[in-house]
């Protein structure tokens, strides 16, 4: 008898282990076929990210007004930035049907060195096709860095109300050292050269090295006053104020000589132009471009913890 329930034990454990086994291989495989349309889901997702992203210069025929829309703040991992600009550029003058350029602007500025590059490129297919006119439209605001790639065209164009000029540089940022003091908390901080912690924002501000810094916004400063002369030629008022970081509607940049009229896209497309048809050349950057700027943005700001990093990309021309 002992022997007979034995036997059964065994058995029920066996067909248990079994049927567990079962199991697990039905759990394993259900999530093998989900990990599976999960993969699935998302390559097609990223894949409909690229498609969709490319811009629909690729469809344009025929003579039209190229048109390219600089929106938001300039700088190396914007959407207004001198590689996208570029790319778009060169996209526009590759295509025979371009009869014209059109910069819509709507931008408060950004990096100084961004947008030196995109005015050179500007300036550098104007000279090599000077037939293809360059206008630039403003819309909200046109503010220094912005307005800084629009002196690049053959004309400026505004709404009465928009916002247009700033001619200036600006570099931001906060002191600590009397907080940290009253906390009793010290700074501890190692270098090698006297000036490696310049604007250090927990130690006191160094006068010789507050005037350095400001020699080199004025520096900056000034090459933005230049583009602009360049840029604008003789139509500038003789105004002092126009390059003091103010800024003014479209009405008055009209009488200062910082625009030359009133118009949109489609008014300078179909009355200046003189072709009413617009194709969109604006790069837009697809999922995996911004997937690739924002790890290289993680593992940038992982590693890098320098004090002159952290304050020189506060320069801005905004």
């Amino acid at each position: 008898m002992a022997e007979q329930q034995g036997k059964n034990w065994e058995k029920e454990t066996i067909e248990k282990i079994a049927m567990e086994s079962l199991v697990q291989q039905k759990i394993s495989r259900r999530w093998s076929v989900l990990f599976k349309l999960v993969s699935l889901i998302y390559v097609g997702w990223i894949l409909f990210f690229v498609l969709t992203s490319s811009n629909n210069s690729t469809m344009a025929s025929g003579d039209f007004t190229a048109l390219i829309t600089l929106n938001g703040e300039i700088g190396f991992d914007s959407e207004i930035s001198a590689i996208n600009v570029k790319s778009s550029l060169k996209e526009v003058y590759e295509n025979p049907g371009t009869k014209a350029l059109i910069l819509a602007i709507n931008s408060p500025g950004g990096s100084p060195v961004q947008s030196g590059i995109i005015n050179n490129e500007i300036n550098r297919y104007k000279a090599l096709h000077p037939q293809i006119p360059i206008y630039a439209v403003i819309e909200d605001i046109c503010a220094s860095g912005g307005y800084y790639i629009a002196v690049a065209a053959d004309k400026i164009f505004v709404d009465k109300a928009s916002i247009v000029g700033s001619i200036g540089v600006l570099m931001n940022g906060f002191g600590f050292d009397k907080a940290i003091k009253n906390l009793g908390i010290e700074r501890r901080l190692l270098t090698s050269g006297e000036n490696k912690a310049i604007l250090d924002p927990f130690l006191p501000v160094q006068p010789k090295q507050k005037a350095f810094m400001q020699n080199l916004l004025k520096e900056v400063h000034n090459q933005f006053i230049e583009v602009v002369k360049k840029g604008r030629g003789g139509k500038l008022a003789p105004n002092p104020e126009i390059f003091s970081g103010l800024f003014w509607s479209g009405e008055s940049a009209i009488n200062l000589g910082l625009a030359d009229g009133y118009g949109d896209i489609d008014l300078v497309a179909r009355e200046i132009v003189g072709h009413e048809k617009i194709i969109d050349f604006t790069a837009q950057s697809n999922f995996a471009d911004r997937f690739a700027k924002r790890l290289g943005a993680s593992i940038g700001s992982s590693f890098s913890n320098d004090i002159l990093n952290n304050n020189l990309k506060n320069i801005n021309l905004n």
